[in-house]
């Protein structure tokens, strides 16, 4: 790429149109002063490898991957890193000088860096972490959980399946619970985590029992449509400290928005309003 060429992102993902990325990256971009631009692009499955393969001859530097391509896209990612391959998936792609696909997975990351920005007292060595949900964003908050020295996982999904083979691949810190068990699993856990779609806009009820959840627990949901969800609502009333999911969507865009386009950017009051309030 010449060196005047301005550097483009996106998101790639298939439906796109929800996506809060192109706001966010956008933001960032202007707040800055900087050259570049960050667009949604609908791609079919089909279409991946092909996408990739022309994307970089097209100016760009890079692009962040959703639902549906988070798995697929390391079949076709020449380099992956250690976090991606264990988590099964990356949401963050770099386009290499040299033309190679470099493929990360920064969820993780962005789950940690939330609770630290929003829940400065957690400390994750303090007790027992439960984790609601088996899909991908389970096995990046699963895998964050035991680096930052979490001590043991309970883990419940509503498909036991999953969450043995998320077991069978996270190793003796993670205990799968039977779904009806879930609101048991909670007792003397520090962090709660729900990661499913539970409780979203447009999806079943979050219904597990909260009986059993310790009021010096730290409770955190991804979902950020509602942003204060019923889960939350009731964690607080419990006396919980309660972390929304917006922060982990804002902290997890900042590696890539830095490798792509030069500068870390700031997540912090500012940036969240202006996602909020678009």
């Amino acid at each position: 790429m010449s060196e005047n060429r301005i550097p483009l992102a996106g998101v790639i993902g298939s439906p796109i149109a929800h996506s809060r990325s192109p706001m966010l990256h956008g933001y960032w971009l202007r707040r800055y002063g900087l050259k570049g631009f960050y667009i949604p692009m609908d791609v079919a499955q089909i279409d991946l490898r092909q996408v990739l393969e022309t994307l970089p001859l097209m100016g760009f530097v890079g692009a962040n991957v959703t639902i549906p391509h988070k798995e697929n896209v390391l079949k076709i990612a020449d380099i992956v890193t250690d976090r991606a391959a264990l988590i099964g998936a990356a949401n963050t792609l770099i386009f290499r000088k040299d033309g190679r696909i470099h493929a990360d997975n920064t969820d993780g990351a962005g789950f940690i860096a939330n609770l630290r920005q929003n829940a400065p007292g957690w400390v994750p060595q303090a007790g027992p972490a439960a984790v609601i949900g088996a899909g991908g964003a389970a096995r990046a908050v699963v895998a964050a959980l035991i680096e930052v020295g979490v001590p043991e996982i309970r883990l419940a999904n509503r498909t036991r399946l999953r969450a043995e083979a998320l077991r069978a691949d996270f190793g003796a810190k993670v205990d799968v619970y039977d779904w009806v068990q879930a609101g048991n699993m909670l007792e003397d856990c520090m962090t709660v985590v729900n990661t499913s779609s539970l409780g979203m806009v447009g999806k079943p009820e979050f219904r597990v029992p909260l009986d059993a959840l310790n009021p010096a627990a730290v409770v955190n949901d991804l979902v950020y449509t509602p942003l204060r969800t019923h889960f939350l609502e009731e964690a607080a009333a419990r006396g919980c400290q309660t972390v929304d999911g917006l922060g982990m969507l804002l902290h997890q865009a900042a590696p890539g928005f830095e490798r792509w386009f030069g500068v870390r950017p700031e997540v912090d009051e500012e940036t969240r309003q202006a996602i909020l309030s678009a």
